[in-house]
């Protein structure tokens, strides 16, 4: 299966593979979708430096155990053995609230996509799924349910689905000797373009950032979206998305140029909304950043 053209988000890990080797020396009218009935809004209230090579693909918060960092994933976070295996390709990142980790890679062609899973007490596995007919290849997000045993996955591009998989590690039906199968869909009323982060701030609600860096969808670029399921995924039948588009992402930076929205994390402890944005050019080096939210 031909793998699509490479927009932004490979273009991304392209400039910041050649910028590492400069910088090594250094460090390294349109149509809308419809209003939602209870669309959040949600206020920026500051914001942390993003590090280019371990930052800038993707975020979590973590709750299990007690006390732990968030984590990110970047380039610099890619393991030699996976990369050297063909996975060069880490996405927006996702933990489950009792402890379980997940990542999401993918190679630049084949049929298959890899969930690489940190347990509770340390320990990694790496459950791999074979594309179903007509998937995309690439492997931008994941997002686990509140209730854990589902897991909400994201094709790049324009597209009118997400994809629900068993949790990793989590649901009791996947191992990683065993193909890890596409469960079912939710089925999107509103196209959407280039998401490359989701998380669940409810059962039944996402928040999602997207790189659409045409506008056309929803009248403004990079947009932070909002997903109102129809039910919580149980992986046994399809559900619908009723999608909103709540702003635009903060568009900063002392270089001119295309940014890139990245992965999105929302930390119900805190209710704080975090969501990476990559500067353009070089100055992805320097003033790339996590921007925070709150509902306001």
């Amino acid at each position: 299966m031909p793998l699509r053209p490479r927009p932004a988000r490979e273009r991304c890990h392209a400039a910041l593979t050649g910028l590492v080797a400069l910088a090594t020396a250094t460090v390294v009218t349109l149509s809308a979708a419809p209003p939602a009935a209870a669309a959040d809004t949600w206020t920026e209230v500051g914001s942390d430096r993003a590090d280019p090579l371990t930052e800038s693909q993707g975020l979590t918060s973590v709750e299990v155990p007690a006390g732990s960092p968030n984590h990110y994933t970047g380039i610099g976070t890619i393991p030699a053995d996976v990369n050297s295996r063909g996975w060069n390709h880490v996405g927006d990142p996702d933990a489950s609230y009792d402890g379980y980790y997940v990542e999401p890679y993918q190679r630049d062609s084949g049929t298959t996509k890899m969930f690489r899973v940190q347990a509770p007490g340390g320990g990694w596995s790496e459950y791999v799924h074979t594309l179903s007919t007509g998937e995309a290849l690439n492997n931008s997000w994941v997002a686990i349910s509140p209730g854990g045993q589902w897991m909400l996955a994201g094709e790049y591009g324009t597209m009118n689905r997400l994809l629900v998989f068993p949790t990793p590690g989590v649901n009791p039906g996947t191992s990683p000797s065993a193909n890890l199968p596409q469960a079912s869909t939710v089925n999107l009323d509103h196209a959407v373009r280039d998401v490359q982060g989701c998380d669940f701030s409810s059962p039944t609600r996402l928040l999602c950032s997207s790189d659409d860096p045409a506008g056309t969808l929803f009248g403004i670029t990079k947009p932070l979206l909002q997903v109102d399921l129809s039910a919580e995924p149980n992986g046994t039948a399809d559900v619908s998305g009723h999608v909103t588009a709540l702003r635009q992402l903060p568009l900063r930076s002392s270089c001119s140029g295309t940014f890139e929205a990245e992965g999105i994390d929302y930390d119900r402890r805190t209710g704080t909304l975090r969501v990476v944005v990559v500067s353009p050019g070089f100055c992805v080096l320097t003033d790339s950043k996590t921007y925070r939210f709150t509902r306001g």
